[in-house]
């Protein structure tokens, strides 16, 4: 599936979502000049990355773990369709 597919789902099954919205970073509460851009926001708050990789590894975690720290965001979704079935692990910061 990819990112045009899942957005047609989020429409079918009414999710609200943003795709690849631009979101300001922060490093010790200063806003920097460059923007993070997840695949997906969906009910105004949960971040939404999507892999199509054979497994997910630490690093993909760790990658979101990063992104929701520094986007101010407490719960992120990791969806990985690259394994014989689909495959998330949900993040809590």
């Amino acid at each position: 599936m990819n990112k045009e597919a899942l957005a047609i789902e989020f429409i079918e099954q009414e999710i609200p979502y943003k795709a690849q919205p631009r979101l300001e970073i922060f490093y010790k509460n200063q806003k920097l000049k460059k923007f993070y851009i997840p695949d997906f926001i969906v009910y105004n708050e949960i971040i939404v990355e999507i892999k199509a990789e054979k497994s997910l590894t630490k690093v993909d975690g760790a990658q979101l773990i990063n992104s929701l720290a520094i986007s101010r965001h407490k719960v992120g979704l990791l969806l990985n369709f690259g394994e014989e079935s689909l495959r998330y692990k949900r993040f809590v910061c």
